[in-house]
């Protein structure tokens, strides 16, 4: 490719709208170009990326006998009806309707659609287990897009769901695609790379797993033990609280005047904010229904947690339209009608602690929880905090930032019963399969790769998904000798390699501001000087190595660089 026909241009100031390193850099060297809040052209350069990543997932998901399909992006909203998902979802699925007035939608997941797919076409358990997958663009309206790839509402996934007879079936299935999906990402040059147990969320099923690329542009916190293997997103983490001793003393109302946050009352009561007892409430949606959590003053409530104790979507109220007094919401003798009231684990055998009165400008000090409150159950509904012990070991944990490139699920029959599946088994009866599901955001990896592996000058791609090999830099394009040259070599090693061709007549920096700006892992530089002494001169975009080989060597040497990138 000759980078004077190019599509796209390279330019040296990052862009206002650029939000995180990756967003930058893409922009910056020509890869990708905004449309919309979270939507993307991808320019050449970054779709030869974009393909090279797809052909080595398509690689490994064949050799565990993947099957390739195309599923819809369109479908007609009766095959999520089934589900439960049509109604379940809210805004981030698009919904229409075609000119027949029928209710349509846009994928942004396909367990219906392929479920769809397999329905009446496998139907006994000699044909499983089946997995099939396809790369396929979706759209999520995300409310907040950001991060340039790294959070979009177009997007192209590579999804897989397998179908099996038994749940033993799926694991043994299950652990094929895990330790493939390690593979996937080591060929895609990722470093710092974990997987990790994690909320299922909107998929549904008991066990998921997330494989996480550990960078400071990670907005995932990742919850992880450095003394043993324990790792958890926090949406499902867990922790040995210790215990808090503080002097049990009987209670007593107090003044705390315009005092409403833990600060302010811990502030003007002298006191530490693990003193004290916060309430956090929650309306439930589609509902006139109320959650009040309580939960250690020091401690944040963990939302994915709470929505899957609860089975229900919740969000923060104002409390509008309630008696309660915000600020000074207190368990103790709270009268409420029509709310769920939980408390979380941080609370059990505290004594000593601070609550609301209920009433404006009072709290309660001296609240014990087996003495005054009595809750019946305790749960976990709280985030982790840096320091706590690992469950397993004991020992201080770790959070640390993470992108989430992948995922697994085990679903078990949450699609195929709904929307009436069923297969033969081996004694004539029948049942609903249990299902499994597969995800990647290619467009994702593309940026986490950007995120883990670039400097203060660019990009540098691994040698194998670099957009091209070799980057042809001749130096002094106006001397005919150098512009014959570089032609020659042009069209030499593109019969053996990916050659992108600087044939512009500008100065060396800008052409070596430029190859380091798009990260080819490879630069070879002719000049006058160079061709003096029938020599070529070779960097390593990745080490900054020079080397100097004489031209009748040139396709050897680089054939031996690149063996040795790859």
């Amino acid at each position: 490719m000759r980078i004077s026909k190019l599509v796209g241009e390279r330019i040296k100031e990052t862009p206002n709208s650029a939000t995180a390193r990756s967003h930058s850099l893409l922009l910056r060297a020509g890869f990708i170009k905004q449309v919309s809040n979270g939507i993307f052209t991808f320019l050449p350069p970054a779709q030869r990326v974009n393909l090279k990543m797809q052909n080595i997932i398509r690689e490994e998901m064949n050799k565990i006998d993947g099957q390739e399909v195309l599923m819809p992006v369109v479908m007609p909203k009766e095959i999520w009806e089934k589900s439960g998902r049509y109604f379940s979802i809210g805004n981030e699925m698009v919904r229409f309707k075609d000119r027949n007035d029928h209710d349509m939608l846009l994928g942004m997941t396909h367990e219906e659609a392929a479920v769809h797919t397999c329905l009446n076409v496998l139907k006994s358990y000699d044909q499983l287990p089946v997995m099939i997958y396809q790369f396929q663009t979706k759209f999520r309206d995300e409310a907040r897009p950001r991060a340039g790839l790294l959070r979009v509402r177009e997007f192209t996934m590579k999804d897989g769901y397998s179908f099996h007879s038994s749940q033993e079936d799926l694991n043994k299935y299950y652990q094929k695609v895990y330790e493939a999906y390690f593979r996937i990402f080591k060929r895609l040059g990722m470093k710092n790379l974990i997987a990790v147990k994690s909320d299922s969320g909107m998929m549904g099923g008991d066990i998921a797993d997330e494989f996480q690329l550990l960078v400071d542009a990670g907005e995932d916190d990742i919850v992880m033990c450095p003394h043993c293997d324990y790792k958890a997103n926090m949406e499902v983490a867990t922790s040995n609280l210790e215990q808090i001793n503080f002097k049990d003393e009987p209670l007593e109302e107090i003044f705390t005047g315009s005092a409403k946050t833990i600060d302010e009352v811990c502030d003007y009561l002298k006191i530490k904010p693990c003193q004290t007892i916060k309430a956090v409430c929650y309306a439930v949606i589609n509902s006139d229904e109320l959650v009040i959590c309580f939960i250690r003053g020091d401690k944040e409530i963990n939302e994915p947690k709470l929505k899957k104790l609860l089975s229900k979507e919740v969000v923060i109220t104002d409390l509008t339209g309630t008696e309660l007094v915000k600020g000074n919401i207190g368990c103790k003798d709270l009268n409420i009608k029509n709310a769920i009231i939980l408390y979380d684990n941080s609370l059990k055998g505290l004594c000593g602690l601070v609550t609301g009165a209920n009433k404006e400008g009072f709290h309660i000090k001296g609240v014990n929880m087996a003495r005054d409150i009595k809750p019946e159950n305790y749960y976990d509904i709280a985030k982790v905090s840096e320091g706590e012990k690992c469950p397993i070991c004991n020992q201080p944990l770790e959070i640390k930032k993470g992108i989430e490139v992948g995922n697994i699920f085990q679903l078990g029959t949450k699609y195929t019963l709904p929307m009436e599946m069923k297969i033969h088994t081996q004694d004539g009866s029948e049942i609903n399969p249990i299902m499994g599901c597969y995800g990647i955001g290619v467009g994702r990896c593309l940026a986490s790769v950007v995120e883990e592996s670039s400097d203060e000058k660019g990009i540098i791609w691994p040698m194998s998904i670099a957009p091209w090999q070799i980057y042809l830099c001749p130096l002094r394009m106006d001397d005919e000798k150098i512009k014959a040259e570089a032609e020659n070599l042009y069209q030499t090693l593109s019969q053996d390699f990916e050659v992108l061709y600087d044939d512009r007549n500008v100065s060396a920096g800008i052409k070596f501001a430029d190859s380091e700006l798009m990260g080819i892992p490879i630069r070879v530089v002719i000049s006058p000087r160079s061709l003096e002494n029938n020599q070529a001169e070779i960097t390593i975009r990745k080490t900054g190595e020079k080397t100097f080989v004489e031209l009748e060597n040139l396709k050897y040497k680089l054939n031996e660089i690149i063996k040795s990138l790859s």
